[in-house]
Formats: C-alpha cells, sequence, structure tokens
C-alpha cells in the first residue's frame, strides 16, 4: 500500500488528491497522516542515498548545472537553487549522483558540492560538460586542475549569443551559430568559428565578444569521436529532469521546507517515474581525448 500511495504522489498528484483517488481501494482507510508517513519514508532513503559511496561508480562523464526552481514554501513563493550532478557510466547508462539545494552558484557552493562528491570516492572524471557558471569552471579547476577536459553547454550559449543581440537579428543568428555548432568535423567547426567570429565582429560586437568569452571550452567536445558529440555538448540531460519535475510539482503547491525540492526530484527517478536512457556514442568512450584542434587566435 505504501508503495502505491508514493507511486501516485511522485506521479504528480498531491496529498488531498491522493486521498481522494485511493479512498475506494483501500475502503477509507487511506488519511491524510498516511501519505504523510509514507512521505517521511522517502525521507528516510533520501537520506541514505545522499551519503552513500560512489567508489564503485564507474563514471566517465560528469554533467553539472544549477537551476532555480520556483515554488511556494510555508505558503510563499520561494525560488530555490539547485545544483545537480549526472555521471555517465563506461556503459553510457546516466546515472544521477547528487542534487543539492546550495543556496547559489558561487565557487564556494559549487565547490562544497564537489567536495562532497570526492569525500564519497568519486574518481576524477574524463570529461565534464558544465553550464557555464564561471564559479563551477573555478571550482572544478581548483579540485582536479587545469588539464580537465572542460566543455561548456552550447545550447546555454546560444541563449547568451541572443541575449546580446537585437531581437530582429535572432533568427540569422541562430542560423549561423547551429551552422558552426553542428558541422561534420573539427576542422569545419574551427573554419565556421572564424567566419562568425569575422561577421559578427561587424554586425553586433557583443556577440562576437560573447562567443570568445567562452573560448575553446565551448568546442571541446571536437576532441571525442564524432560519435559523442551530440551527447556532449550540452547539459540537456539535466535540463530535461528539471523540466519533468517542474511540470510534476504545480500540483504540488505547498511544500515543507527547501529540501524537499532535490529530495522530490531525486525520488522521481528512484520510483521510476522519470528514466534516463544510455548516450549516444558511449561504444567509443575507449578512444583517447584528441589534442584540441581548434586555434582560437581568429
Amino acid at each position: 500500500a505504501e508503495a502505491l500511495i508514493a507511486a501516485v504522489y511522485l506521479s504528480g498528484t498531491n496529498t488531498r488528491r491522493v486521498k481522494r483517488a485511493l479512498f475506494g481501494l483501500f475502503e477509507g482507510a487511506v488519511s491524510k497522516d498516511v501519505v504523510s508517513r509514507t512521505w517521511r519514508k522517502v525521507k528516510t532513503d533520501w537520506d541514505a542515498w545522499c551519503a552513500r559511496g560512489l567508489a564503485d561508480e564507474d563514471v566517465v562523464r560528469l554533467i553539472l548545472d544549477g537551476t532555480v526552481i520556483k515554488t511556494r514554501i510555508d505558503k510563499k513563493a520561494t525560488n530555490i537553487s539547485v545544483l545537480a550532478a549526472i555521471g555517465v557510466r563506461r556503459d553510457g547508462q546516466k546515472v544521477l549522483l547528487s542534487i543539492k539545494n546550495m543556496g547559489g552558484e558561487s565557487t564556494a557552493a559549487w565547490r562544497q558540492f564537489l567536495d562532497d562528491l570526492d569525500a564519497r570516492g568519486m574518481k576524477r572524471p574524463e570529461f565534464v560538460i558544465v553550464d557555464g557558471a564561471p564559479g563551477l569552471e573555478a571550482a572544478l579547476v581548483g579540485l582536479w586542475g587545469e588539464e580537465l577536459p572542460i566543455q561548456r553547454c552550447t545550447v546555454h550559449k546560444h541563449r547568451n549569443l541572443l541575449a546580446h543581440a537585437p531581437k530582429h537579428m535572432h533568427d540569422e543568428l541562430t542560423e549561423d551559430y547551429r551552422d558552426m555548432i553542428y558541422a561534420d568535423t573539427a576542422v569545419e567547426v574551427e573554419k565556421r568559428r572564424r567566419a562568425f567570429l569575422r561577421k559578427w565582429r561587424l554586425k553586433c560586437r557583443a556577440v562576437a565578444d560573447s562567443l570568445e568569452e567562452a573560448g575553446d571550452r565551448l568546442f571541446t567536445f571536437t576532441r571525442l569521436d564524432p560519435t559523442q558529440w551530440k551527447s556532449a555538448r550540452t547539459t540537456n540531460a539535466i535540463e530535461r529532469l528539471n523540466e519533468e519535475f517542474r511540470r510534476r510539482i504545480k500540483t504540488q503547491t505547498v511544500l515543507p521546507c527547501a529540501e524537499t525540492v532535490p529530495m522530490l526530484l531525486w525520488a522521481l527517478l528512484a520510483s521510476g517515474q522519470i528514466q534516463m536512457r544510455k548516450v549516444d556514442g558511449w561504444e567509443t568512450f575507449s578512444k583517447p581525448l584528441e589534442p584540441m584542434p581548434l586555434d582560437l587566435a581568429a
């Protein structure tokens, strides 16, 4: 009974609706207290998950992203800053490693988040994908060194570029950017990057400056086998989790505390309500990274 109650709740139904929906099935025995007690059991499992060791996780790729979740806590609209880490195992399967409410995305917040992964035994990843927050990149370098291959999310950078351009230029900018990012070879990516910078320095200097700000980390994916490019360019794996989470918490109009936000997202995965598939190109994970092919002095 408790498993069924939890599954219905996690599917995006609030406590009152759970009670109403299961009234007939359990002959009226399901009270609000029963539903709440079931949720407390989920909380116990959550605490154990947060403390589990990571030494046995054969993670080769790490995806890191921060997001702001808008919800209601104590009947007040509140923005909760959540940091998340998804690991990609050697067999291509994605796994949620950690999700925490850290109060922001500063270097200190990210370093504390990463130190927790390290303390629980996670090995240095071979490749990291980030959202582009400067605090995160600084924390990564501080923990694992300058040589760590870091990929800036190309979707986040696209949004940044659009923010620097007049609206009437957005379609043209998007076409040029996608032509560059989705080119078939590393050589062609470099060629189109140079063309992009030449054009947009004249057309809208702020756009060119924003692209240059990302540096070579926007193109780290070109060091991988091309079969991996699709899955290595973005933090979309976490973005999709966030979107699904926002959809489901619309019914839980009031959450009891900030910790409930990451706990509920974890529970959606743990219960099978949300599933993650293998990444494209995992069969070539054993291939070493190529030296950075791009000459960024355009």
